[in-house]
């Protein structure tokens, strides 16, 4: 189909096109089906394009003449399914606390290729990672570096780590999901001088392996000049440290935050643009400072999954308020997609059971938990909405389902995977049931 045909219809990614019904398809299924079958809210996820993004990476990857590692950020969105899905696609697992690494573990993952982040592992955290020998962790502070040359001298077990730099490089986007600015809660700063100190400790440590640098400069990022600021600081270091200490540079891990289109003003670059630049970056300063090409990592999350995600929602309640606003509720809202909320997110949708229409409304869209702030998009041009018809909002593949929450006791919904005019229920909707398992009742005697 050819979304240019109306303006207020976003270009379609994937697998997403518009059936004989005028129904918004994805994976060659009807998402009214979808609705209908599994009801809403409802969490649909293009399988196909997940695959193709992560082809993307590997394949820009290939320039490079040492290896590389794509490193699926769980943060964005994991499940059982997913998982299995990136084990038969051959990359790599970022995680960020025991839960989502005993999740990869249950799906077989390859321990050798999980990554562990966290500016707060608990000791069982870092015992469960050693006990699995999993490939690196990342290490954040010096509390938790102290930690991991205990147990590993304890259990005498040798494990590699990345040492998380913050740069002191702030990326050009939102004050709330920057992370490589000084003052912050993420990694060893380099201007007081304890980037350099964590990485002598390490190397007195018997039984670690310092394998490398890790630095992350934001999220939702649309250009490359920040990753090639943060490349030239770390290797400048590295050779620095080299002469100091003997630090060998083996891995150069450069995060991930590479942007992608939520609404039409979005202009992210391609993936083979943001890796092209990254590659020349290493290979230039390399070869400036004469200095061994290392292996580069990434640790793309949204960029996987963002835009191969769309929520489906049930259109019910309004409010028309004269010359102001008219307001629209869904039977979702904050509770599956807190983004709008907290950082101003902007979205956009259509709608799933009538997507050619006449684009001759302006509604806004609220959700259904008690919060004034509690509004998924203002200002939606959209056909004349009716109770009953399905909003479709585009591109919450990332960050939706991770954040969910049951405020208001609202149960989490279902995710459904689409591929091939398949459709498979990845993870069940939470039930009324589901909250009770967890409840105790007060005992008469209190």
């Amino acid at each position: 189909m050819n979304s240019s045909d109306n303006q207020n219809i976003p270009d379609f990614q994937g697998s997403m096109k518009i059936n004989e019904k005028n129904h918004l398809e994805i994976g060659g299924v009807d998402t009214v089906f979808l609705a209908e079958k599994y009801s809403t809210p409802l969490y649909v996820y293009d399988i196909d394009l997940i695959k193709s993004r992560l082809s993307e990476f590997k394949k820009a990857f290939s320039i490079y003449k040492k290896p590389t590692q794509v490193a699926y950020a769980s943060k964005a969105f994991s499940s059982l399914a997913l998982y299995q899905i990136l084990v038969k696609e051959g990359v790599s697992l970022d995680v960020v606390s025991g839960g989502e690494l005993h999740l990869a573990i249950k799906a077989g993952f390859p321990a050798e290729k999980i990554h562990f982040h966290g500016n707060n592992k608990s000791h069982q955290e870092l015992v469960e990672a050693l006990n699995y020998n999993i490939g690196c962790i990342v290490v954040d502070n010096f509390t938790e570096l102290d930690m991991i040359n205990q147990l590993t001298s304890l259990h005498q077990k040798n494990i590699n780590i990345l040492i998380r730099i913050t740069p002191g490089i702030e990326a050009h986007t939102h004050e709330y999901i920057t992370t490589g600015q000084e003052d912050s809660k993420f990694g060893f700063d380099l201007t007081s001088g304890q980037a350099e100190k964590a990485v002598k400790l390490a190397l007195e440590c018997s039984y670690i392996n310092v394998i490398g640098l890790h630095a992350h400069i934001g999220s939702q990022i649309f250009e490359t000049d920040g990753y090639q600021a943060v490349i030239e600081r770390l290797m400048k270091h590295a050779k620095q440290w080299n002469k100091e200490t003997g630090f060998d540079l083996k891995v150069l891990n450069v995060g991930g935050g590479f942007g992608i289109r939520y609404t039409k003003e979005d202009e992210p670059l391609a993936i083979k643009d943001y890796v092209s630049s990254i590659v020349k970056s290493v290979e230039k300063y390399a070869i400036e400072l004469e200095i061994e090409l290392p292996e580069i990592w990434v640790e793309p999350g949204r960029s996987i999954v963002g835009e191969a995600g769309t929520t489906i929602y049930t259109i019910g309640t309004e409010k028309n308020i004269p010359g102001v606003r008219r307001y629209v509720s869904i039977d979702g809202g904050m509770a599956d997609n807190i983004r709008p909320a907290l950082y101003g997110a902007k979205y956009t949708g259509i709608l799933a059971n009538k997507v050619y229409a006449q684009y001759d409304t302006t509604v806004s869209i609220a959700g259904k938990a008690c919060e004034s702030g509690d509004m998924l998009i203002w200002d939606l041009s959209l056909p004349e909405v009716e109770q009953g018809d399905y909003l479709a909002v585009l591109s919450t593949g990332a960050y939706g389902y991770s954040m969910a929450s049951n405020y208001n006791r609202l149960p989490r919904p279902a995710v459904v995977f689409v591929e091939n005019r398949q459709d498979f229920l990845a993870i069940k909707r939470e039930s009324y049931d589901d909250f009770m398992r967890l409840e105790n009742p007060i005992a008469d005697s209190i």
